[in-house]
């Protein structure tokens, strides 16, 4: 296990785990000669300490709860306006954010006691919305709906803070504040995002009256204060109230940019750009002024400020506010303020100083990490052609969290300023514009298409658009993809009406399948363009027009077109992220190993990667993976020769460990058989795996293995054999987990069966070691991170496993 200071790569778990043997150590020290070592940056937050970060606050919030559901109430010290209930539904918001599952004891016990509570002030009537909306029972529909309906009697409505809410017991023109106010909207917002809104009329009133109130309010400098009466200073907590605030409000009022009338779509126009701006000045103000150690502007509610600042990062889809990477910065100075035995927070202010207030908004910060990242928009040259309809992602986002039932997060990447670890945060970038998006500078052309390939090379997956005009962004890409692949065999072409895309998910109507065009690469399609289509709307521009929990009257053309959209993208998210999405925390550890030039080959634990007909390069980066893994932060230096080597080859005999994989039929030489013959009776070994598990690489596979072995049996190797246990320093591999395709009627979404168990591999036996083994189900295209749903195989992880355990038996045989 990692201790909280210290993070543990996977190869040092692996060495914790595993209780190495004597002889592996003594094996990597001599592997490990002097000056071999690589230095490798150490990372700032390790997922482990983050998770446990959460537990700890948790295991605080249940231990405090009492037996019937509640915790206890925060009393002012001064006395003032009452908020009973507040505490108990900011405790259970706080655990349901974190990961509680709705139906946990505690969670209905706290649920009982909220459903009780009779709306008597707006922070705490606020909190019991969001908390039951978080809940999503639907039982609890009609009891949001009333609570809503008590927020929306108590929006001030007349004199200069008309549109804002108060204290209700001092409701007055002139009592309104900004905090009870972001509350308020908050839990609207929530409110509607489970389908629950007071009737049109009222809606549209509540949210520009809002709109209003908060423009009316924003200080000069871009910044807000508490008090629109009372101005003053910005602070950093207001400022982010009066960010996310416009947020809503703007995205509830505006139409976006994308127009109907009757059945015709407009797309590519321009919105409201006065919000966008506000919106910007408020987040330049917040950026200059960024700090995860004190609330900007003001010397108390720091929890209080960072749950807002977590708000802001998610509603604006920036990973980076002012410079600053937001998240791994408050997550990192958090981690360091947390009691270390009871695991509570403790801040400084107004109801800060209570331990329950304050571990709740620090586990409202914290749990954003929970929320797996499902897809970046791409930021390209030129200006702003990239962000044409500027809610087509979110909204896509939110239609796809209504269908996988998870809270999911999108954001925005600036491909020219990010790294390519930035761009490994998301399994998907969503690449679009209508000008041509590659620089006049050479140089920075070949930059970006070095990264795009670093990132794809690495299991990310682009999905592009041209939309409104079009045409020279259509001849921009294809010219950067042929950059990004100059091999021939990595071209765009025509995606056939029986690619997975088309029913990954959701089904698409043949009359509305429009032309999309793909890059094989690897195990998979990895690059999916919608060029311009003259007789349909941009798919983003659709996007746009989807609204989910707000769903707009459309016309039966229109709605048709926009559920196809919608279903398309979804296709496309699900076949490129098989549903397996990471945390996002589970990116702080990110990095990547590249080959360095080392004049110390001696040593060196280097593979060779077989040549054969059958498909033989069919994943690229399988064993490269598998070899960077096993040497990451570790003094065992690995290696992978960068050239395939031919089965004839003498030089075969220079390597204890050969790897091959495959998808097609093939068939040996009698001239190869002899060498691999030779290669493995003299002391080598073979591993080799059938890519998403082809049948047809099966059967040939074993029929040459039948012919070059005639005297050896390729059997089942034994669920208890020593490859399996920690023998030889690697993984306890009694359990595994495959999956495999199911047939499907051809009208349903693609799934797959999961099953637990052994490795199902197969052996060779020379003398008294395994000298062949081989897996009839994939484990190369999860290696290389483009598993999917096709394909028979392991998971990655346990992929990575099991071509680790491989690695280190043969080092001892």
């Amino acid at each position: 296990m990692a201790t909280d200071r210290q993070p543990v790569s996977f190869f040092g778990k692996l060495m914790k785990k595993s209780r190495m043997t004597r002889s592996l150590i003594i094996c990597l020290l001599i592997l490990s000669l002097p000056g071999s070592a690589v230095p490798v940056a150490r990372a700032d937050l390790d997922p482990v300490q983050v998770r446990k970060a959460i537990d700890r606050a948790v295991g605080y919030l249940k231990s405090e709860q009492r037996n019937d559901g509640s915790w206890r109430d925060w009393v002012s010290p001064a006395g003032g306006a009452s908020h009973a209930g507040a505490v108990t539904s900011l405790c259970t918001l706080a655990l349901l954010n974190a990961g509680i599952d709705a139906k946990d004891p505690a969670i209905q016990r706290a649920l009982t006691q909220i459903r009780r509570f009779p709306p008597q002030s707006t922070y705490a009537t606020s909190l019991q919305i969001m908390a039951l909306c978080a809940a999503k029972s639907p039982n609890d529909l009609p009891l949001i709906h009333k609570l809503v309906n008590w927020m929306v009697s108590n929006q001030v409505e007349q004199g200069p803070n008309k549109g804002a809410w108060s204290y209700p017991s001092q409701r007055s023109p002139t009592s309104a504040d900004n905090s009870n106010t972001q509350f308020a909207l908050l839990a609207l917002h929530e409110a509607e995002r489970v389908g629950v809104s007071p009737s049109v009329e009222d809606t549209t009133r509540v949210w520009r009256l809002a709109k209003r109130y908060w423009e009316s309010c924003q200080n000069l400098d871009g910044s807000w204060s508490y008090r629109k009466d009372a101005p003053g200073a910005g602070t950093g907590s207001m400022t982010c109230a009066g960010i996310a605030s416009m947020v809503i409000v703007s995205d509830k009022i505006n139409s976006g940019d994308a127009q109907v009338d009757g059945d015709r779509i407009l797309c590519c126009g321009q919105g409201d750009n006065e919000d966008s701006q506000r919106i910007e000045r408020g987040l330049q103000w917040l950026g200059r002024n960024f700090s995860v150690t004190t609330n900007p502007g003001a010397q108390r509610w720091l929890l209080y400020y960072l749950y807002a600042v977590e708000r802001v990062g998610r509603m604006t889809a920036r990973r980076y506010i002012g410079g600053h990477d937001w998240y791994r910065e408050g997550t990192d100075h958090l981690i360091s303020k947390q009691d270390s035995l009871s695991g509570y927070f403790k801040g400084v202010g107004y109801a800060e100083d209570d331990p329950l207030v304050a571990t709740s908004l620090a586990l409202l910060f914290l749990s954003k990490g929970r929320r797996p990242l499902l897809i970046a928009k791409v930021k390209h040259p030129p200006a702003d052609d990239w962000n044409q309809h500027r809610n087509d992602v979110g909204n896509l986002t939110r239609f796809v969290e209504s269908q996988w039932k998870l809270d999911l997060t999108w954001q925005v990447v600036d491909l020219n300023a990010a790294k390519v670890e930035d761009l490994l945060q998301s399994p998907v970038l969503f690449f679009s514009g209508s000008f041509n998006p590659q620089s006049n500078s050479a140089a920075a052309r070949r930059e970006v298409a070095q990264k795009l390939r670093d990132y794809l090379d690495r299991g990310g997956f682009l999905f592009a658009e041209a939309y409104c005009a079009g045409s020279e962004f259509d001849k921009g890409f294809r010219d950067l993809m042929e950059q990004v692949f100059p091999e021939p065999e990595y071209r765009l072409r025509l995606l056939e009406p029986s690619h997975p895309i088309w029913r990954a998910e959701m089904r698409v109507a043949p009359e509305q399948i429009r032309p999309l065009w793909g890059i094989e690469f690897g195990c998979r399609t990895s690059v999916v363009y919608a060029p311009r289509d003259s007789n349909r709307p941009s798919l983003s521009c659709l996007w746009e027009l989807s609204r989910a929990g707000r769903e707009t009257r459309y016309s039966p053309s229109v709605r048709t077109q926009v559920d196809a959209a919608l279903a398309i993208g979804i296709n496309v998210l699900a076949y490129a992220t098989n549903r397996e999405l990471r945390d996002k925390i589970d990116n702080f550890d990110i990095r990547i190993n590249r080959q360095q030039t080392d004049p110390f080959q001696r040593g060196r634990v280097v593979i060779a990667k077989l040549r054969h007909p059958g498909g033989c390069d069919a994943a690229p980066r399988a064993l490269i993976n598998l070899m960077e893994e096993a040497g990451n932060e570790a003094k065992l230096r690995t290696g992978v020769r960068n050239e395939l080597l031919n089965l004839t080859d003498k030089a075969l005999f220079d390597y204890h460990l050969a790897f091959m994989h495959g998808r097609h039929r093939f068939r040996l030489t009698d001239t190869e058989r002899q060498n691999l013959r030779d290669y493995l009776e003299h002391g080598g070994m073979l591993f080799a795996d059938a890519i998403c598990g082809s049948g047809m690489f099966t059967d040939s596979f074993r029929q040459e293995m039948k012919t070059l072995l005639p005297k050896h049996k390729l059997e089942k190797i034994p669920g208890n054999d020593p490859l399996w246990s920690t023998t030889y320093g690697g993984f306890d591999l009694k359990t595994v987990t495959r999956r495999e395709p199911q047939a499907g009627s051809g009208t349903g979404p693609l799934k797959a069966t999961v099953r637990r168990g052994p490795p199902a591999l197969e052996g060779i036996r020379i003398d008294d070691r395994w000298a062949v083994v081989f897996s009839p189900y994939d484990i190369s295209c999860a290696l290389e991170k483009h598993d999917s749903l096709q394909c028979a195989g392991y998971t990655r992880d346990d992929a990575l496993r099991i071509g680790l355990n491989v690695i280190l038996y043969s080092l001892q045989q």
